[in-house]
């Protein structure tokens, strides 16, 4: 896992999450319910934390959302940000009740001296803040400048906050510049990270379905952690917050940043195919998603890419036939029927997996 240099950064710590520095790349996402709703937002975020959640951010609109961090915090294991937009007193009150951080975008909170009294009680709680800049809160002075939401204008804003933050004594800091378009958040990140040595939260908002967004966020994000650009990593979706967390794994993964779970190997299928590979595939997917440790699993449509391509799989099959056969490290140890071809592997993964965790 040494082919990506990263960047040097400072570290902060969100409850016991390390972000920053050499520290793995941490995984977030967002819930999507109402938060004031405790009962559905704790169960979100329990589904979260069994897909590989590190940290979870919560929508805190109102009062009652605000209040109800405090019941949410005692229920959940991961540490737990407030997301605030527009009324610094929601801030103030999610720090009182418990968050472990707070994400707020200076520009629409209004006057400085509101984001004071944030940071002011961020410092006293010894809590970090992450500034999040995006296309649509550029200062005025600062798009004037540039007549556009360029990615100059999102650096500048970013070092802009950074320097006021400074002027307080307030470092705990994290920063985010999002755009919705790749090409706008790599070069805007790049010439934020080039100048300071905060850690950076990155990702692509609003980025679209599961497969649209997917495509954009990995495009981008990709780009970024080449570059040893990113500390903590959301993906956003329109879609269920658990998809987010597997592509981002699935992005960290293909980078050889970070590896968790199960890593499904399935052909393209052709003419040569004779089985459901798409069915399996998935199914094995969804059958394992449970497994925290890292493990490679082969689903093949035929023998010309059973054990020969896919031999460094910790374990697999593939078609032939009226038959699949059942492999391991390239090595065939049995022959199975189609109806017990599904049920034998996940069985043989998990005795894996458990060998593994033990």
């Amino acid at each position: 896992m040494g082919w990506i240099r990263r960047r040097r950064t400072k570290t902060i710590w969100v409850g016991n999450v390390p972000i920053g520095s050499s520290h793995p790349i941490a995984v977030q996402s967002m819930t999507n319910t109402f938060t004031e709703d405790v009962d559905t937002t704790v169960a979100q975020i329990k589904e979260l934390e069994r897909v590989g959640c590190e940290i979870v951010r919560v929508a805190v609109p109102s009062v009652k959302a605000a209040e109800a961090l405090l019941k949410i915090k005692k229920r959940i294991s991961i540490p737990l940000i407030a997301d605030v937009h527009f009324d610094y007193r929601l801030a103030i009150l999610s720090i009182e009740n418990g968050a472990d951080g707070v994400r707020i975008n200076p520009g629409n909170i209004g006057e400085w001296w509101k984001v004071v009294e944030i940071a002011k009680l961020a410092a006293e709680k010894g809590i970090p803040i992450r500034v999040g800049v995006n296309s649509g809160s550029i200062p005025k002075g600062i798009l004037n400048k540039y007549g556009a939401p360029t990615p100059e204008a999102l650096a500048e804003t970013a070092l802009d906050y950074a320097k006021r933050f400074e002027d307080l004594g307030f470092t705990n800091l994290k920063f985010s510049l999002k755009g919705s378009r790749v090409k706008t958040t790599v070069i805007a990140n790049q010439l934020f990270a080039e100048k300071t040595d905060y850690p950076i939260h990155i990702g692509i908002t609003e980025a679209g379905t599961l497969i649209s967004g997917a495509v954009k966020s990995a495009v981008g994000v990709g780009i970024l952690l080449y570059r040893g650009i990113g500390d903590t990593v959301r993906i956003s979706l329109s879609t269920s917050p658990k998809e987010e967390v597997k592509v981002a794994y699935k992005i960290l993964s293909a980078l050889e940043l970070r590896k968790r779970g199960v890593e499904v190997i399935s052909c393209p299928t052709c003419g040569r195919c004779l089985v459901d590979v798409e069915t399996l595939a998935e199914e094995v997917e969804k059958r394992l998603e449970h497994i925290k440790v890292p493990l490679k699993i082969a689903v093949m449509g035929c023998a010309v890419n059973g054990p020969g391509e896919a031999m460094f799989a910790d374990i697999g099959i593939a078609g032939a036939g009226d038959y699949f056969i059942l492999f391991v490290r390239g090595k065939v140890i049995d022959k199975l029927s189609q109806e017990d071809a599904l049920e034998r592997l996940v069985e043989e993964a998990e005795k894996i997996a458990a060998e593994r965790e033990n």
